[in-house]
This record gives C-alpha cells, structure tokens and sequence, in this order.
C-alpha cells in the first residue's frame, strides 16, 4: 500500500472515530471497508433521518460497520425516552428501533438531546447544508453539541477516499 494512500485511510480513521463511528485504533481495513460499503449504497444519512422521525426527534446519525455489515444508526429522543434506530442502508427501512439503555450510550443521547434543544435548525437541514458547502462530499456523521452556550453540529464527510469534519451552526 503507498504512503499515500496510507495517510489517507488514517485521516479517514481519526475522523470517524472522533465521531464514534469506529474504535482510534481502527484497521486501515475496517476504514476501507466503510468506504466500499458507502460506494455500494444510495442510501444517504438524511434519509435515514427522516425515516426514523416516526420514532421521536433525531438527534444524531452515523453510518458504521457492525459485524461485519453497514448500517445506519440513528439516535431519536421523544420526551425523557431514547431509541437507537437502525436503517437499512439498501432501503432506508427501519430494521430496529431499541430504546438506549447503556450508561454511555444514554449519556451521549442526554447531552445530543441537551443541544437539540437549544437548536433552531434540524440535524436534516445542517446535514444538507454542509453537502452544499462540500461539493462531491457525502455526510457520513452528524452530531450536536453545546459550544459557548450555542448548538452546533460536528459533520463529517467523505469525499472519494478522504474525511473531513466541518462544524454547523444550529441556533
């Protein structure tokens, strides 16, 4: 493998993990292998986001291998309640909707939810908007946060065979 290509896959490691779509020591394989699997579907996260409305309001998204297989996970919150949902990355079906019950992944959705509510922009209208700055970018993660009292939200893109994160504002 050339140098090249091989700081592209780490770029595109250290993106996606610190958006918690895979472990910091991710394989450059695991990495390679999220790449393929996106090429292989049209599916694209705001679909995802706006099949899993029916289960509460998104709060978070990110495309992710799970044994093996690509899978959108969505995060939804509907009053004190939180489901993880999972859409089909062929389809956009909604394969599972479980409510979140482990500490740290329930920790995460309090805080989304915690920024979600200081927002004045859906998660689905930040995620456009950073696809129309990013031409030829595809979003692959989205997740809100509070900075300084103000709801943001950290996208991350691929773009061919590369990942960049940009920032959106949401109030």
């Amino acid at each position: 493998m050339s140098r090249m290509l091989q700081l592209v896959l780490l770029v595109v490691a250290v993106s996606l993990a610190s958006a918690g779509a895979l472990p910091v020591q991710a394989q450059d394989e695991d990495v390679a292998a999220l790449v393929a699997a996106l090429k292989e579907t049209k599916l694209t996260l705001q679909d995802g986001l706006k099949a899993s409305e029916r289960e509460g309001q998104p709060i978070s998204a990110q495309f992710e291998i799970d044994d093996g297989k690509l899978q959108l996970s969505i995060y939804t919150s509907r009053g004190d309640d939180f489901t993880e949902v999972i859409a089909d990355p062929k389809n956009g079906a909604v394969v599972k909707a479980e409510k979140i019950t482990d500490s740290d992944d329930l920790n995460d959705a309090v805080d989304q939810k915690a920024a979600m509510d200081k927002a004045t922009v859906s998660l689905l209208a930040a995620a456009d908007t950073a696809e129309k700055d990013n031409p030829g970018s595809r979003v692959v993660g989205i997740f809100p946060d509070l900075r300084d009292g103000h709801a943001v939200a950290e996208v991350t893109l691929l773009q061919g065979e590369g990942a960049k994160k940009v920032t959106e504002k949401l109030d």
